[in-house]
């Protein structure tokens, strides 16, 4: 059962206001996390362009030492559920 796109990018949107108010994660994270959440909300661009691109940035900071485990693990569900956005036609 697939979920419509607006959902999917809203529930990120707030996944990632979490990352970007939690303390624990490093500023040049949390800068990240901050516009991805632009790049999501911007609504000029089809769901599939938004997802495609936070994707690539959330794929660079899951890598970054920095990044404490539990930040690691949502950047994970994040990627996981902007996957499954389908591509525009």
């Amino acid at each position: 059962m697939s979920q419509n796109p607006a959902d999917v990018i809203r529930q990120c949107v707030d996944v990632l206001e979490r990352i970007v108010n939690d303390n624990s994660v490093p500023r040049n994270i949390r800068r990240t996390a901050e516009n991805m959440k632009t790049t999501l909300s911007n609504e000029k661009e089809p769901p599939s362009r938004r997802a495609a691109m936070v994707i690539s940035r959330l794929d660079e900071i899951g890598n970054d030492p920095n990044v404490p485990i539990h930040t690691r693990t949502l950047i994970w569900g994040l990627s996981s559920q902007l996957e499954t956005i389908p591509v525009d036609k």
